[in-house]
């Protein structure tokens, strides 16, 4: 059975708290262990933190839409902006391994992303938007949602 989930809000910092409430909801009744769901909340609120302060520039009023859903074993994010188009090919990769002295301040969100979830894609087009695809393997079934506990 088809699982879907979806999301709209505008791109306002104090929403992040409802945005993990959904995608909490979302990966407990599409059978996310406690871990797994926890992984794609960090990867989604790091992606939509971004959204807010890069793509909207912090402006109030942008759109940003969110649809998880189960597809065959994987749980799957979609993050919809319509702000600046973003290009992950521009970003440096952090230097990790570099002294703490010699590190820049930020640009960890990508390598944050990769690192929590199975799979990200990104995709921007001038008129149709940013979309960030994010992909998570099932590994429980069984969850229900937080609100049926």
């Amino acid at each position: 059975m088809a699982q879907r989930f979806s999301l709209t809000v505008d791109s306002r910092l104090e929403r992040l708290g409802e945005i993990a409430d959904f995608v909490e909801d979302a990966a407990c009744a599409c059978g996310l262990d406690e871990k797994q769901a926890c992984d794609v909340e960090m990867a989604v609120d790091e992606a939509c933190s971004n959204v807010i302060e890069h793509a909207y520039r912090g402006a109030p009023d942008g759109t940003i839409d969110i649809v998880c859903e189960k597809r065959g074993k994987e749980f799957v994010v979609t993050i919809h902006d319509y702000g600046e188009p973003f290009d992950p090919k521009k970003v440096a990769p952090p230097r990790t391994r570099a002294p703490l002295s010699e590190r820049n301040i930020g640009g960890l969100g990508i390598f944050f992303m990769r690192k929590l979830m199975d799979r990200i894609d990104f995709d921007f087009s001038s008129g149709r938007g940013n979309v960030l695809t994010m992909r998570k393997k099932i590994k429980a079934e069984g969850r229900r949602m937080k609100d049926e506990r």
